[in-house]
């Protein structure tokens, strides 16, 4: 089959070393992207077996009863699981279960189950962003860490090496200003939940500013948290700005009790992220966020996996308390599905630090979204497994995250879920694009409560 000559190829051209810049594809090349590849760069074609449908333009229904901010339903609450995955009948799916999924059916075996239903292939995206997609195939390319030649689109639609896979999921189609109530919560080995953040984000990707192609200086992803709960950390504050030159990225904290704004020296890696109180790191937001110098990236191929996927259900609940249990979310409003990922593993290089030597994460073929990840830790023991829940959004059109992902520490029994919104009266709400100075430190002071 040709497509797995071109993963073939593909795990072969990922051992580049990170300096060499990787060229852009041929005009064509690109132009699979309007027969056998999505807009976005996937597989259209459906698997030989017929669990993987054929992608046929994503979902862009309306929901019934959406208002712009609301909760938005889920358009298959009608659907029953066509299967369950439990840890007595795990060992027949192993090969469509990460290691991670596995661990958490073998540590929870009373408690947690993957329940799998019909595959939909919603991913969606405006026009304009597959357009821009089409001119950055032949034109982005990745010089070290840094991607060139790119706006408006998936950078590298036909990727070659696992660091361009990595930066289109840095790049994935989400949108291009919203605003979300969040809160994010500790769960202890011993099954008890402490909240942990709660509060209000604005959500900026100048990269996807429309018709702004002239005015982007590199800077593609900005935010503002300020926090309202728990009352410790009430008026607290954040604002970050991503640069496509990694090493301009920069993130500021405002304190209450100092009444300051401070910059953070180091706003990456498996450093601690004020943002979550310091439970998870920088690089473990989204399952993977910022830099990937630390790495070499390999090209494992693309498989067939069980995955989290229109995780609409997943919001339903009006209490937070329904959708998570003691040791890990609720898996009745949990939705599983099949779908083809890339799978990418991250090394650490020789002479560089970090807490998880060794990574692996499972990107989705149609959002770019790093949907599972696993890490090990120095020891090489399975450490933590990283995951996060893409929503249906045909009012944007999109299929991503609502900044819902999480972790679970497969050695303490800690885990942490992040963007639980099901008690917040505002869930993702596209907004009109913010002037660049409200993503800015004095800005951030100049709002500064207590």
């Amino acid at each position: 089959m040709k497509h797995y000559l071109h993963i073939a190829g593909a795990c072969l051209l990922s051992s580049v070393a990170l300096g060499a810049a990787h060229a852009a594809v041929s005009a064509e090349e690109a132009a699979k992207l309007k027969t056998e590849l999505t807009p976005l760069g996937a597989e259209r074609a459906g698997n030989k077996e017929g669990t993987i449908p054929a992608w046929s333009g994503g979902y862009t229904t309306p929901i019934a009863g959406f208002q712009n901010g609301g909760r938005r339903g889920d358009p298959f609450a009608g659907e029953k699981p066509l299967y369950s995955v439990t840890a007595a009948n795990m060992a027949e799916h192993a090969s469509k279960l990460t290691e991670g999924t596995q661990a958490l059916l073998k540590k929870y075996p009373q408690t947690f189950r993957v329940d799998v239903y019909k595959t939909h292939r919603t991913a969606a995206a405006p026009q304009w962003v597959y357009d821009y997609t089409a001119k950055n195939a032949t034109q982005a390319k990745l010089d070290g860490e840094k991607v060139t030649g790119a706006y408006g689109g998936i950078p590298f639609p036909i990727p070659k090496t696992g660091e361009e896979i990595m930066a289109n999921h840095e790049l994935h189609w989400r949108g291009e200003a919203w605003q979300a109530d969040f809160r994010g919560y500790l769960g202890t080995a011993n099954g008890q939940r402490v909240l942990s953040v709660e509060g209000r984000g604005d959500f900026q990707m100048p990269y996807y500013a429309q018709g702004q192609h002239d005015k982007f200086t590199g800077e593609y992803w900005t935010i503002r948290l300020v926090n309202s709960g728990p009352p410790v950390r009430a008026g607290e504050a954040i604002t970050g700005r991503s640069h496509l030159d990694q090493d301009k990225s920069a993130s500021w904290v405002y304190l209450t009790g100092q009444r300051r704004v401070r910059k953070l020296p180091n706003a990456c890696c498996d450093t601690p992220t004020p943002a979550t109180a310091g439970v998870a790191s920088f690089d473990e937001i989204d399952v993977f966020a910022g830099r990937n110098d630390r790495f070499d990236w390999k090209v494992v191929g693309k498989q067939e996996m069980l995955i989290p996927y229109n995780s609409n259900r997943l919001h339903t609940p009006t209490k937070d308390s329904d959708v998570l249990l003691a040791n890990h979310l609720n898996p009745d409003h949990v939705r599983w599905e099949l779908h083809r990922v890339w799978v990418v593993e991250a090394t650490l290089k020789p002479g560089q630090r970090h807490q998880a030597p060794k990574s692996r994460y499972y990107v989705d073929e149609d959002t770019w979204v790093a949907v599972l990840g696993d890490r090990w830790d120095a020891k090489g023991q399975l450490w933590k497994t990283i995951w996060s829940h893409p929503v249906v959004m045909p009012d944007l059109p999109a299929t991503t995250p609502q900044q819902q992902w999480g972790f679970n520490d497969l050695i303490s029994g800690a885990w942490y879920a992040s963007g639980v919104v099901n008690e917040r009266n505002q869930h993702y709400k596209i907004v009109p694009r913010r002037p660049d100075s409200f993503f800015s430190p004095d800005a951030m002071a100049g709002e500064g409560v207590r």
